[in-house]
């Protein structure tokens, strides 16, 4: 079921079905909580899956010129609190994984486990910062051209042909966020904090999905980061959209994983 919560002036939109131990899915940047629907109709049957449209996505309204992922956290952290959930598992692609590790770290009593798919917890680098402000630039002279380049990159390049259909829909949804959305939500990710401590600090149950041929983010870095941590690693030799170009291969990983979060 869809439904609206408002949060300081702006209206945001989530779903919230299935019963059992809550499942909190955060979409990343360009996406809505729709992209979650094939996976969460198979989970709803054991877990109360909750998609939130982050703030400028999907049918959620904007919240300033500036998202960040602190306070797109918090929003996500008052429509939890407005469920009355105390202990949920976390999973967030992408940009949504940032958000993840803010909740993690500003609230980890309530995170029974953390899934990290095809993101990561470095903060930006100076060369991705100055990609982030082209980006910004790109977006207010012609956010539709923006769009229709961006989202095929994030398929592995073998992938782009493969799934063609797929990406044509992912770029039709793409299309709805508005302009300011996706300025606010670059403008926040290009000064989010470092949050790779987290990763050794806590010992709830922690899982990265990594793409081994996703250009969006570095493999390396990302292997590095889970060194000296307890952090399940699954990588696919495929691009940064998992939950398409390895959907059933992640599927059985996220069951298994689910088992671990009690």
């Amino acid at each position: 079921m869809v439904s609206v919560f408002e949060y300081k002036g702006s209206k945001i939109s989530y779903s919230d079905e299935g019963k059992g131990n809550a499942l909190v899915f955060i979409h990343g940047f360009l996406e809505e909580k729709s992209m979650w629907k094939l996976l969460t109709n198979g989970f709803k049957v054991k877990y109360r899956c909750i998609c939130i449209d982050l703030f400028g996505h999907g049918d959620s309204e904007n919240h300033g010129y500036i998202h960040t992922m602190k306070e797109q956290a918090e929003m996500i952290k008052a429509v939890l609190n407005k469920l009355r959930l105390r202990r949920y598992t976390l999973i967030g692609h992408s940009m949504g994984g940032y958000i993840a590790l803010e909740l993690l770290k500003n609230h980890s009593k309530n995170v029974r486990g953390l899934v990290l798919q095809n993101s990561t917890s470095y903060a930006d680098t100076a060369e991705k910062i100055v990609n982030r402000n082209r980006a910004i630039i790109a977006v207010k002279e012609n956010p539709g051209l923006f769009i229709k380049v961006a989202i095929p990159m994030l398929f592995s390049e073998k992938n782009r042909s493969v799934f063609r259909k797929e990406i044509d829909h992912v770029t039709t949804k793409a299309m709805k966020t508005s302009t300011q959305g996706i300025v606010a939500a670059l403008e926040g990710m290009k000064i989010r904090a470092n949050n790779s401590e987290l990763l050794k600090k806590h010992k709830i149950p922690i899982l990265m999905i990594i793409g081994k041929e996703d250009t969006a983010l570095s493999y390396n870095s990302l292997i590095e980061q889970t060194k000296n941590s307890k952090v399940k690693v699954e990588v696919f030799n495929d691009g940064h959209m998992s939950h398409i170009e390895n959907y059933d291969a992640l599927k059985t990983c996220f069951a298994d994983f689910f088992k671990t979060c009690n």
